[in-house]
């Protein structure tokens, strides 16, 4: 059994002593692809070079809203060269924070509209972050029909993913499908189509139980998988190709 994260960074600080041997031992442990995505545009490039050395590996480059109030000109025009490398395929980590507001809410905006038009521009889907911030985010991406997107780490009601797949974009779980506290996610994973759904471990964060607490990787997708086939009703195999199958389609891959 293969499997797809579709959203992991390792760029992250957490990975800097070991990356390269835990990279390399993933694909023994079923990891067949993985997307990473920066944050700004230094964490964009070392997502890239990562994925340089990685078949598996590819990438995604863009502006986090927490990072949206240091972005310049000179960025946005870092993140559309980086895009045009083989192995990028997506715009992202793009999108709306309102928990942490560490950038004002209008730059959040305007940031998330920039590199909206750079995926319009470029053809490639975006990875889309969004933190207490449904309407605004949702008020700025229906502006965008034409970009395909990808809701990450999904924890919200399925009203909500309703009106996010009636645009035609797909949604991603992390680990927090199998936390005790996780309630009206389950009921989206349920219901979710089967041609609009991807895994991910979001790693090095949200990490499934039973090894909460601990750092996250790619190889704990596994986790993700079983219970979205648990809750689905259908084999872990079954749950491992849909998303494999999706995430490809999505991402442009193979």
């Amino acid at each position: 059994m293969v499997f797809f994260d579709s959203h992991a960074h390792y760029h992250d600080e957490q990975f800097e002593a070991d990356v390269d041997e835990l990279l390399s031992s993933l694909p023994e442990k079923g990891v067949a692809y993985c997307v990473g995505p920066g944050v700004d545009a230094e964490t964009s490039e070392k997502e890239i070079s990562l994925a340089e050395k990685y078949d598996f590996l590819f990438a995604a480059a863009g502006i986090h809203p927490h990072e949206a109030s240091k972005a310049d000109e000179n960025s946005f025009q870092r993140i559309e060269e980086l895009l045009r490398h083989p192995k990028a395929v997506a715009v992202g980590e793009i999108g709306l924070d309102y928990h942490y507001d560490f950038s004002p809410r209008d730059v959040q905006k305007a940031v998330f509209r920039r590199q909206l038009e750079i995926a319009r521009k470029t053809g490639l889907p975006v990875i889309v972050h969004d933190r207490e911030a449904h309407e605004d985010c949702f008020d700025i991406m229906s502006g965008y029909p034409d970009v395909r997107a990808v809701f990450h780490c999904y924890s919200g009601s399925w009203e909500h993913a309703k009106r996010i797949l009636n645009m035609g974009w797909y949604i991603s779980f992390t680990g927090s499908i199998t936390f005790k506290n996780a309630r009206r996610v389950l009921e989206t994973v349920i219901n979710m189509p089967p041609d609009r759904i991807m895994i991910e471990t979001d790693a090095p964060y949200m990490t499934p139980v039973p090894h909460r607490g601990k750092r996250n990787d790619s190889s704990y997708v596994r986790l993700v998988c079983e219970k979205v086939a648990e809750l689905r009703g259908i084999t872990a195999e079954e749950a491992a190709c849909l998303t494999m199958e999706n995430a490809m389609r999505f991402f442009g891959i193979g």
